[in-house]
């Protein structure tokens, strides 16, 4: 067939539809935008060859290191390809982690030329210390090869990429983790009802969502994947993302069908583990190719610079806690423990419910009690004494009424004292606010669920609205918002990354002398006196939320948590 020279490596009998081409045979685009549509669409779906053409000059466009090996060097290293059959006998390096490498429809001697060409990758790149997810790259790839040197340079342009602010595959554990720290505070914001289904049905929230780019890169069929790189090649890291998020949707409603609305029990996380990968190996029996693609791109404020700005900071956040580009997972993964954990408002259970919500760079700690009325007293000054100096923190409030609300707190309560005298709003858009019982809900900011409210992104910096709420309370009267020096926010979901389309949709967590208040805008989420007794709840435009508790409550009991850093020494 015409395809045979970019098709040695392929078994044509499992190809099924793929083994026979159809469609346009050649593309003549080099605009950006067009590649990134015609890949979304399809263009190059139904032909072997010309997809191979189109991989090679996407490939041959990536910007890489000054010295990237190319296919004379494998050649060098490896002979004469003609003359030497590969071993199937050959190990994967070790920074693969044990991740095996999927046939994809490949020769079964094609798997030996596989382990040949990442050993040479190894060589070639001794910076690499973890990529579990290069084996599949390195299969996909063979399939649009000529020869085992033309995919040795794809795989090497593919590691070398060296365009700022872009990154095509993670190389280093540090980097590997954080990207699961990322999906996971991701499929927290974009993907709740499954998230909450992982929350209710795994033990370790952290270790399933350590599977992520596998269900991609590893468990998809073939026929999903390779329309999966069409677009990865085009439009670069994020699409993994998106597929997966998409991946996670999907099981969920798969999942609500099989237990046709039964409730869920906790079990061991490697069974939910299996049971999501048994899910994506099989997808092609539910949800097209397609129709996958279509699920991840309607998901809506999914940026590239919101992405790597909250990668980063996971990043930041396992560097200080002493992970470094080599260390095993093992030492990472750590969750709330209920043996140890005991508070008077929230059980473990429930505790545990409300850190799935945190992100996840956080939900690597240890919650530590800071204050709580029953020990240091109804005092707010003391409040402030006891957790200044902590960031975040979450705040948990029992009524005398039995309902049980609180918030996450993004920001330290020091930052108050930059508003001088004046009540003045702080804190970023990963505050929350949420109600456990009678019922357990969760209120985000709400440009999270309605991202119309937030127009471009800012070009220059330190352009924060300010200005005052007119809420119901006369307390929020004359509030204003201090600017703060760039770098001080947290980068994910700083108000400063968003053109707001209105001040009081950005007013997190406030607080003096005589109140704390959390949420502004047409009224407070909550808002406790200075003896920390009395509180009135209502909705406001933060949160976009209803009454967590009663419009008028007495405090039972207040408890104030930090985040201990569980893996220092």
């Amino acid at each position: 067939m015409a395809e045979e020279e970019y098709g040695s490596f392929v078994d044509w009998n499992q190809m099924g539809d793929l083994a026979k081409s159809s469609g346009p045979t050649k593309v003549d685009c080099k605009d950006l935008k067009e590649f990134k549509q015609m890949a979304r669409q399809g263009h190059w779906a139904k032909n072997h060859k010309l997809r191979a053409q189109v991989y090679q000059q996407l490939i041959k466009a990536i910007p890489c290191r000054t010295v990237t090996p190319d296919a004379e060097v494998y050649r060098d290293i490896m002979g004469n390809a003609g003359t030497k059959k590969p071993s199937s006998n050959i190990p994967l390096p070790e920074f693969v982690d044990g991740s095996p490498l999927p046939r994809y429809c490949l020769k079964a001697e094609s798997v030996a030329s596989a382990h040949q060409i990442i050993n040479c990758v190894a060589g070639q790149f001794p910076d690499i210390s973890h990529c579990p997810s290069l084996p599949a790259v390195t299969s996909l790839l063979l399939h649009f090869s000529v020869d085992e040197a033309q995919c040795f340079e794809h795989v090497s342009r593919i590691l070398a990429c060296n365009e700022p602010g872009k990154r095509l595959l993670d190389q280093t554990f540090l980097a590997y983790e954080s990207s699961c720290m990322t999906f996971g505070d991701l499929a927290n914001k974009y993907c709740a009802p499954a998230h909450r289904l992982i929350v209710a049905t795994a033990q370790d929230v952290l270790e399933v969502y350590s599977d992520w780019q596998r269900w991609v890169l590893g468990d998809l069929p073939f026929s999903h994947m390779v329309r999966v790189l069409d677009v990865y090649l085009v439009e670069g890291y994020k699409v993994l993302f998106r597929v997966a998020i998409a991946l996670l949707k999907f099981y969920r409603k798969h999942k609500a069908g099989a237990q046709g609305g039964q409730g869920t029990q906790p079990q061991d996380s490697s069974k939910v583990r299996a049971d999501i990968q048994a899910f994506v190996k099989g997808i092609a029996s539910t949800v097209t190719p397609d129709k996958l693609l279509e699920k991840a791109f309607s998901i809506r404020m999914f940026s590239r610079k919101e992405i790597t700005l909250l990668h980063l900071t996971n990043e930041k956040s396992l560097q200080q806690k002493g992970i470094t580009v080599k260390q095993k997972r093992r030492n990472v993964q750590l969750a709330l423990n209920p043996d140890t954990f005991s508070s008077e408002i929230v059980s473990a259970k429930e505790m545990r419910d409300v850190w799935s919500w945190i992100p996840e760079r956080f939900a690597l700690c240890q919650p530590q009690l800071l204050f709580t009325t029953s020990t240091h007293g109804c005092s707010l000054n003391r409040f402030y004494q006891h957790c200044e100096g902590y960031e975040p923190t979450l705040l948990l409030i029992r009524t005398t009424d039995a309902d049980v609300c609180g918030a996450y707190l993004s920001t330290d309560w020091e930052e108050r004292k930059r508003g001088g005298n004046k009540l003045s709003f702080f804190g970023t858009g990963e505050c929350f606010v949420f109600r456990l019982k009678p019922e357990m809900e969760r209120y985000e900011w709400v440009v999270i669920r309605h991202p119309e409210l937030a127009s471009a992104i800012k070009t220059q910096e330190g352009q924060e609205d300010t200005g005052a709420s007119e809420g119901q309370n006369s307390e929020n009267n004359g509030l204003q918002q201090p600017e703060k020096p760039a770098g001080d926010l947290s980068p994910f979901l700083s108000a400063r990354h968003f053109n707001l389309n209105s001040k009081n949709t950005s007013m997190f967590m406030a607080g003096n002398f005589d109140s704390i208040i959390v949420g502004g805008g047409d009224g407070n989420a909550l808002y406790i006196d200075s003896e920390l007794n009395h509180g009135r709840a209502g909705s406001c435009a933060t949160f976009d939320n209803p009454l967590l508790c009663a419009e008028s409550f007495q405090v039972s009991l207040l408890e104030a948590w930090g985040f201990q850093d569980a893996m220092a020494s």
